[in-house]
């Protein structure tokens, strides 16, 4: 049996078709498509740096410690109307100075010169304009870097007692050897102080330390808690007793650590 249809129905059996192979064609692109792009976002997303969680904590460890080292200087002025006459006066106290003070324990290795200067003394009162020249000042001072700080007072005495008219500081301070040994053990106290602080607050987030991403180590400053210095004019032109009191005095020293921990 041969069916006839009209063109108009066949005209739309034709758009029917064509209209369900677009969809047909559209569902199958996007059965392609959609897998590949959800597997680019995942590998994105783990290799991503950006998304790895951090922690940063900061870890500190404080000591307090005596020093092992003094810088003192000391020295002589003289005066005189003539240069060569107060440079001899000079010379002579600190020559009898320097040998006392080798008696006293002080090692050639450990003095050295710290100033001399020679200052014409002008009188303005007679001249107004450049000043009328009445004399010279010789000035010696010198300087002892020793790690015999309980002899401190001692050669203190030696040296005014010996002629010297000026005490122009004290410094203590920690040799290089002390120091570096402080700074390690500081140093481990300090990183597991932040180690500490970083566990505490994992567990409170529910999250684990798995790595260090960085470390920042601050550099150490001792900070001095005692008396260490003294001004010249306390000590100028003054009768010492035996065993003059020189403090110390304690160094505070801190190490600081900053750590940026890696967590999951």
């Amino acid at each position: 049996m041969v069916i006839f249809k009209s063109s108009k129905t066949m005209h739309n059996t034709s758009i029917i078709l064509s209209i369900a192979a677009f969809v047909g064609l559209f569902i199958s692109v996007s059965l392609v498509y959609l897998p590949a792009s959800n597997q680019h976002n995942s590998y994105a997303q783990l290799s991503s740096p950006d998304n790895n969680k951090t922690l940063f904590a900061a870890g500190s460890a404080t000591t307090q410690t005596k020093p092992d080292k003094v810088t003192l200087s000391l020295g002589v002025e003289t005066t005189n109307t003539k240069a060569k006459a107060a440079l001899d006066a000079n010379s002579q106290l600190m020559n009898k100075i320097i040998s006392a003070l080798k008696v006293a324990g002080v090692k050639n290795n450990e003095t050295s010169t710290s100033s001399f200067t020679i200052t014409p003394n002008r009188d303005y009162t007679i001249d107004k304009n450049q000043g009328k020249l009445v004399g010279f000042t010789v000035s010696n001072s010198i300087q002892i870097d020793s790690n015999n700080v309980n002899n401190t007072s001692e050669w203190i005495d030696t040296a005014v007692s010996s002629g010297a008219n000026n005490v122009n500081n004290i410094y203590f301070s920690l040799s290089d050897k002390k120091l570096d040994a402080i700074k390690k053990d500081l140093l481990n106290e300090a990183i597991e102080n932040a180690k500490e602080k970083a566990d505490v607050a994992a567990t409170a987030l529910g999250l684990k330390i798995v790595g260090i991403r960085s470390v920042n180590v601050d550099q150490i400053t001792p900070v001095f808690t005692g008396p260490t210095t003294y001004a010249a004019d306390s000590l100028k032109n003054q009768a010492f007793a035996p065993s003059t009191p020189i403090l110390t005095g304690e160094q505070q020293i801190t190490q600081n650590v900053n750590i940026v921990f890696l967590m999951e």
